[in-house]
């Protein structure tokens, strides 16, 4: 494909990079499907299996902190070493690759865990594993969002995360209902000796094959410009002599755009109502809809509601991988900021209606508002923020862009727990009502970004019957 010059600061010219097919886009994300596959399983299950094997609903935020304490301390060193990475593999593949392998082996062990209750309690090699589970999904992710910026124009990124989204909300839908599934095919839901029912079980098992697929289709199937190439089209890539490692990513922190400080709020927000929404809302279910109370977690009943929340969640993440390629056409008619706006209002009503469901099933129709911001936030933030990023320092800016992600997910961590017991009288049903209040905080906050990118496509859009 042929490609054009263009001036993108005084003195430096670099070629604009060749647009790609929809299906080189999609090639170079399919890993993202079994991935969020991955997380789905995760973030629908995990809470219960912790549950199976001991814990109380206020200690619950306290082993979630594990998975963002994680990919706190994870995801900046992948994306400062893949930024350094060239091999036969490529710059991102390697990552793509030793985080699948790790990932799929503690999907399979997860569940089953609890076989090594005599020599450790079960509760803490649950959390352990959820603690390796995350570190091993966040080698294989975090990659991903640089890799889109790496090969697309500016013209093409809202398309390559939206499409992006929309293989994570394939994905997680299929991950989500699959317990669901399994159970409507004749496999037990009822806890085995060590607590987990086998459609749990087996559906971990299918998701450790799923993500391996995945991450292979990217592997095989997809391209990376060598370092000259990537040169030609990001400019001179900064090499600095000194300092390496912790010292440098310390340094790019410092020096962050300062679209992404104020992204961050925006994150805060958002991500501290989605990790309520994933730790509350199956006991939230259970007792606020379902009716349960005293010590339920192991009574058929419990397993219902949880099944019932991985199948509203399952549809979120439908709505979510139907939007996502909606999200092109609304950011062009709307822009970035006020699509993601729009998009978090939504997700926050639906949030909030939860407190109003007395029919399970009704629970469907609030996640279709949460399926919209779901979208908006794995898309849009990513959109805006890679316009603003300096060539060479993608994936280490995006691995740092996951601290305003996890910081939010381990202050609610810390204290969701507490604030449910001795404020909420036990009812975490109000931590989903004030998630929802948290969702309409965000899409306030984004109206204040800074959105240099898209002022570069006006701006190239202008230029282009003088391009040369």
């Amino acid at each position: 494909m042929s490609s054009n010059t263009v001036i993108t600061s005084p003195g430096t010219a670099v070629s604009s990079k060749p647009r790609l097919s929809i299906g080189q886009i999609f090639t170079m994300s399919f890993g993202f499907l079994g991935i969020q596959f991955g997380f789905a399983l995760q973030n629908g299950n995990t809470s219960r299996i912790l549950r199976s094997f001991g814990a109380d609903v206020d200690q619950l935020p306290l082993f979630w902190i594990v998975a963002p304490l994680v990919g706190m301390i994870v995801q900046p060193i992948i994306g400062h070493y893949s930024d350094k990475t060239w091999n036969r593999l490529g710059r991102r593949k390697p990552y793509f690759l030793a985080g699948a392998l790790l990932s799929s082996a503690a999907l399979v062990f997860l569940p089953n865990s609890g076989g090594l209750a005599g020599i450790i309690p079960a509760l803490w090699i649950g959390a352990g594993m959820v603690m390796i589970m995350d570190a091993s999904f966040n080698i294989a992710m975090e990659p991903f969002r640089a890799l889109v910026a790496d090969n697309l124009p500016e013209t093409q990124r809202t398309l390559g995360f939206s499409i992006q989204t929309f293989l994570i909300g394939l994905g997680a839908v299929a991950g989500s209902a699959l317990p669901d599934i399994l159970a409507g095919l004749g496999v037990s839901l009822t806890a085995g000796a060590d607590g987990i029912a086998d459609n749990i079980k087996y559906s971990f098992y299918i998701g450790a094959v799923v993500f391996m697929a995945a991450i292979l289709v990217t592997i095989f199937f997809s391209a990376e410009y060598p370092p000259a190439e990537y040169e030609r089209y990001h400019g001179k890539v900064e090499r600095k002599e000194k300092g390496s490692g912790l010292s440098e990513i310390l340094s790019d922190f410092r020096h962050m755009p300062k679209t992404m400080r104020q992204l961050g709020l925006v994150q805060f927000f958002s991500w501290f109502a989605l990790f309520s929404m994933w730790v509350f809302t199956t006991d939230a279910v259970a007792t606020h809809v379902y009716g349960l109370s005293g010590d339920y977690s192991k009574t058929v009943a419990y397993n219902e509601a949880g099944n019932k929340v991985g199948t509203s969640f399952a549809v979120y993440n439908f709505v979510a991988m139907l939007y996502a390629l909606l999200l092109p056409a609304v950011a062009r008619k709307f822009g970035r900021k006020l699509t993601h706006a729009i998009s978090l209002i939504a997700g926050g009503i639906g949030l909030i209606s939860i407190y109003f469901v007395r029919d399970p099933s009704m629970l469907n129709l609030s996640m279709v508002g949460v399926g919209l911001a779901w979208a908006s936030i794995l898309a849009m933030p990513y959109v805006i923020l890679s316009g603003s990023i300096p060539a060479g320092k993608l994936g280490i800016y995006m691995g740092i862009f996951n601290f305003f992600i996890t910081l939010p997910q381990i202050v609610n961590g810390l204290f969701g727990g507490w604030i449910v017991t001795n404020l909420y009288g036990g009812q975490p049903i109000y931590a989903i009502v004030l998630a929802g209040f948290f969702m309409i905080c965000a899409a306030i906050s984004v109206l204040f970004v800074h959105d240099s990118g898209a002022m570069e496509i006006k701006q190239a859009n202008a230029l282009k019957p003088s391009v040369v």
